[in-house]
């Protein structure tokens, strides 16, 4: 038991009436353990479900033989909307927890662990009335070696007849697209190509899918490639199959009708697009990138084949895989995260620390792209399910303005903001510690920010990341529209400390002078 919780436990004794100390969210849980067997407990929390460290002071009364009966802790108004939690205990046979028994009970448990992750007990269940939690993802997932010979089957299965096969040029020239056209070919089913895909796809390209999807008679999509050729094909779908413009879907949950069929056929190990419920599209007249969140967006079939994975070059298998563990390290400290997207998450964090380097260094190491294919893909698992950060809110604004790679933004922001967030939750870096490989890390919250802090810049250095936004030919001037944008981005929702504007500018100028 944490001494800080045990403190706390002994503290509602017969002979003290009150009292006043900052709860961090670990004694939170120990209240939380308190009341039960019989208690009702109602704790403060935010919109998804996470309790918050917060100012108190809290009294309590006693019973027939020093038997807690009820205990009011009083919220700082300023840091909660909720002005009280009570725990109240009805005499009785549900009521027997004298004070050394509680001691006792609290002694070993999980609720006592000042880290989340695996000890997601007592933590995540979701707030009173609300509707729990939702998890993501593709009906069907083909994955590992070979797998992108098997979708053949599964499209011939659903009765597909025309394919709009989005893709780049590149892919194309090199004659990469062909996994996709020999396997269609083998199942009889006719395709139209559409490769005007460019990195960070913007909405003059979905509109011109769009007509050609339509001018051919298609009835389903097959997306080729790695983020961008994705994000597309989702836009294509969504306005396929809902009218309109792509602009008119932009933030959460605004589509009404189910999207065109897509099967999702990957080539990179970063954006997890091939099963995501995201699609994120350059507005070209605002200069700004549009986050559209909707499970509505979520391929019908995803494809992660490694052998497709093998050509990358190392730059995008860098830029790729820096992206993954972005994901991975958001979803873990997103507000919105759940037992199962931490398993995910935690376990994208050893794959991608332990397998990135090998990957770019060596491009046809198979058990390497192999990994990284998984790693990559329990990151979109649980990304797509709790939310991200101002990792990525930021960098969305520096590739709709500036154009730039996004998995390279993405991994220059990331110690930055990372820096930042945990100054409010220290405690879930043990756990992430731990998943880099560290050792005796044991409750160290401070050493576990350190290792990890230095473990994502080494990272960084090493698969050959620009060292810094100024690298990147980052402007300083721009950075109070830059902030203005990244606070509206919807991927900054979830993450566990929300910045003001200033702050927002402030971690872009410390990203460029890093």
């Amino acid at each position: 038991m944490s001494s800080v919780s045990t403190t706390f436990a002994r503290s509602l004794s017969p002979s003290a009436e009150s009292g006043s100390r900052r709860l961090p969210p670990g004694q939170m849980l120990a209240v939380k353990f308190l009341a039960q067997g019989g208690c009702q407990t109602f704790l403060p929390r935010n919109a998804f479900g996470r309790c918050h460290s917060i100012d108190c002071s809290f009294s309590f009364s006693t019973g027939y033989k020093g038997l807690l009966r009820s205990a009011k802790i009083k919220l700082d108004p300023s840091q909660t909307k909720q002005s009280s939690l009570s725990i109240n205990c009805a005499m009785g046979e549900t009521s027997q927890m004298q004070l050394d028994h509680l001691h006792d009970n609290l002694e070993g448990s999980l609720v006592d662990h000042p880290t989340q992750g695996q000890h997601g007990v007592n933590y995540h269940h979701s707030p009173p009335g609300t509707d729990g939690y939702a998890f993501f993802m593709p009906s069907l997932n083909l994955i590992g070696e070979g797998s992108s010979k098997a979708a053949g089957a599964q499209i011939q299965e659903l009765g597909y007849k025309r394919a709009l096969i989005v893709t780049d040029k590149v892919l194309v020239k090199v004659g990469a697209v062909k996994a996709v056209t020999d396997v269609l070919d083998s199942i009889g089913v006719e395709y139209v190509i559409y490769d005007g895909t460019e990195p960070n796809p913007t909405d003059k390209q979905v509109e011109e899918g769009v007509a050609k999807f339509q001018k051919s008679g298609c009835d389903f999509i097959v997306s080729f490639g790695g983020g961008s050729p994705h994000d597309c094909a989702k836009a294509i779908g969504v306005v396929a199959g809902n009218g309109g413009t792509i602009h008119d879907y932009e933030g959460v949950n605004k589509i009404k009708k189910p999207m065109v069929p897509l099967v999702a056929v990957n080539t990179t190990a970063g954006t997890a697009a091939e099963i995501t419920r995201f699609a994120i599209i350059t507005d070209t007249s605002r200069h700004v990138k549009m986050s559209i969140i909707d499970w509505k967006v979520t391929p019908s079939i995803s494809v992660d084949d490694p052998v497709l994975m093998i050509g990358m070059p190392k730059s995008l298998t860098a830029a790729t895989g820096m992206d993954a563990l972005t994901h991975a390290i958001e979803a873990y400290v997103s507000t919105g995260s759940n037992p199962v997207t931490d398993a995910a998450a935690l376990h994208a964090m050893r794959l991608i620390t332990t397998y990135l380097r090998d990957a770019v260094n060596d491009g046809k190491n198979m058990k390497a792209r192999d990994m990284m294919a998984y790693g990559e893909f329990l990151a979109g698992m649980a990304f797509n399910s709790a939310g991200l950060g101002y990792v990525h809110a930021m960098a969305h604004q520096l590739g709709g303005f500036y154009n730039l790679p996004h998995g390279v933004c993405n991994a220059v922001l990331l110690p930055v903001v990372q820096e930042y967030n945990a100054k409010e939750v220290p405690y879930l870096f043990i756990d992430i510690a731990e998943a880099f490989g560290f050792k005796n890390i044991g409750e160290n919250s401070v050493l576990a920010v350190e290792k990890v802090l230095a473990e994502i810049r080494s990272m960084n250095k090493d698969v050959g990341i620009p060292k810094n936004l100024a690298a990147l030919g980052v402007k300083p001037e721009d950075y109070d529209s830059l902030a203005e944008n990244a606070k509206k981005d919807a991927c900054g929702f979830s993450n566990p400390r929300q910045p003001t504007k200033e702050e927002v500018v402030e971690l872009f100028r410390q990203a460029y002078e890093q």
